[in-house]
């Protein structure tokens, strides 16, 4: 049994903004050098936490196993993977399953998505054993953890160098790094249909809710990336929002519909005077008292929400997935400028969209 022992704590400080503590409270001193090179290559914050989450599964099992980190085998690593497999996801802070969790495989009948299962999903699986591997690379390198890494590479990319008999004219494939890394199944995006989105729009309950769904819509910008946009970055005028991008964090003026402004204003009107209004101030804030900046998990519950009441389970990425959908299908529109607008690096990523959307 692997005991939900240790927390990853969130400290205020811009220079160590997450500390992974152990049983006791006590900061894990290598996670945190490796949190400080993240912070070094150019990672976002949310990147930080994310790598210290995956680190956190890492220590509990250790933990569990009585094993020190530095004396960490193959054979820990391996068991960890199938640990992965089989073990349920913990539900943080005594919350209610998500809609549809259960039996992963099941489609919904609303949207014709399958269900989310209790177990961790490949795409988590396979984002633990890179960060791991990464982990215990960089103190291999740094001469402070184990000589020998105990999450391998498969064996034909351990000798010589790493692609020595690609092609340069034909495309890069994805190739599996580690030996247990789970293989990935590629799906194709899913739309939401104009009338279930129309449905969707009809139970959002306020104008702020109505104001982010037609921006995440018309924008094709991810969650995160609209969510921290500051009052500044709007240009009502020429009907275009600044966000900054998820990856490469770039700066990038983003065209929306009218609608979505006539809506963000209607929200501004309701904001209380106390709300901060510069231009460096956050654009969105919680409706609910005391008022604070609006963060990505209580924009997902609000969406939840109106998945409840439809019986559906759309993300917030399906809106970005919808918007991709609807640019590449708009004929006075080029493909390379959608590629542009969703910020894909490659073409081929962009071509996805082109193809037809899978039935409900």
């Amino acid at each position: 049994m692997v005991a939900k022992v240790g927390s990853v704590r969130e400290t205020g400080d811009v220079w160590e903004p997450y500390l992974l503590s152990d049983q006791t409270g006590t900061t894990v001193a290598a996670v945190a050098a490796f949190l400080r090179e993240l912070q070094a290559s150019g990672r976002s914050t949310a990147t930080q936490r994310s790598y210290a989450m995956d680190l956190l599964r890492w220590f509990r099992f250790l933990w569990a196993c009585e094993v020190p980190w530095a004396q960490a085998t193959r054979v820990e690593a391996r068991d960890f993977c199938r640990w992965l497999v089989l073990c349920d996801k913990p539900s943080p802070g005594g919350r209610a399953a998500p809609v549809g969790a259960g039996a992963g495989g099941v489609r919904n009948s609303v949207t014709g998505k399958p269900t989310l299962a209790s177990t961790y999903a490949p795409a988590t699986r396979a984002h633990a054993e890179t960060v791991v591997r990464g982990f215990y690379a960089f103190h291999q390198e740094a001469g402070s953890g184990p000589m020998v890494n105990p999450f391998p590479l498969v064996g034909e990319r351990r000798e010589g160098r790493a692609h020595a008999h690609h092609n340069p004219m034909e495309p890069w494939r994805h190739e599996r790094l580690g030996r247990y890394r789970p293989r990935l199944v590629a799906r194709i995006p899913r739309c939401i249909p104009d009338e279930r989105f129309n449905q969707l729009f009809a139970e959002l309950g306020s104008h702020r809710d109505r104001a982010l769904v037609s921006l995440w819509v018309s924008t094709g910008a991810r969650a995160a990336e609209l969510l921290g946009v500051r009052c500044g970055d709007v240009d009502a005028g020429q009907q275009l929002i600044t966000v900054v991008r998820k990856g490469s964090r770039a700066v990038q003026q983003l065209p929306a519909s009218p609608d979505a402004f006539v809506w963000m204003r209607l929200y501004q009107c309701t904001l209380d005077t106390s709300v901060p209004a510069g231009r460096d101030d956050p654009l969105w804030w919680t409706r609910r008292r005391p008022l604070r900046a609006l963060t990505y998990p209580a924009a997902r519950a609000m969406f939840t929400r109106v998945n409840e009441v439809l019986g559906a389970n759309w993300s917030l990425h399906d809106l970005r997935h919808t918007a991709a959908y609807r640019m590449a299908r708009d004929p006075q529109l080029p493909l390379t400028d959608v590629q542009w607008v969703l910020g894909h690096a490659h073409l081929s990523t962009t071509q996805l969209y082109l193809t037809r959307c899978p039935a409900r």
